[in-house]
């Protein structure tokens, strides 16, 4: 199982597959793939603030069909509990979405280089 960030979603639900390193393909051919529910809210601000065309909704339901992308149902309250020990961030959908891996140790693929350099787990 891994988790996706945001950007790797849109990337995917574009067809923009020649952004991915090889890692982040083989991953992403290789294991289950999750999202955060936070994911779900950062797309719908980007979606609001023109930067995305698509709905949320849209977006999640059609990597779901064609990737069996899933979205996790870790207790929030859990989710919470682990990004108090992220300080390292100051952007709330990043600090989630690491949470929500963090919480089981899960791979989180990302480009993010903040990301890549504090949660270890976290692969590009």
């Amino acid at each position: 199982m891994i988790y996706l960030d945001t950007h790797i979603v849109v990337w995917l639900y574009a067809g923009l597959t020649d952004k991915f390193s090889e890692t982040a393909r083989a991953l992403i051919n290789d294991h289950e793939l999750f999202i955060s529910p936070i994911v779900r809210l950062e797309l719908a601000y980007l979606r609001e603030i023109e930067r995305l065309t698509t709905d949320s909704n849209a977006i999640i339901s059609d990597l779901a069909q064609r990737i069996g992308l899933q979205i996790c149902d870790k207790a929030f309250n859990l989710v919470v509990q682990s990004a108090l020990a992220l300080p390292w961030t100051r952007d709330p959908f990043d600090r989630l979405i690491v949470a929500n891996a963090a919480v089981h140790d899960d791979i989180l693929l990302s480009k993010d280089s903040n990301i890549l350099t504090h949660y270890t787990f976290a692969r590009w």
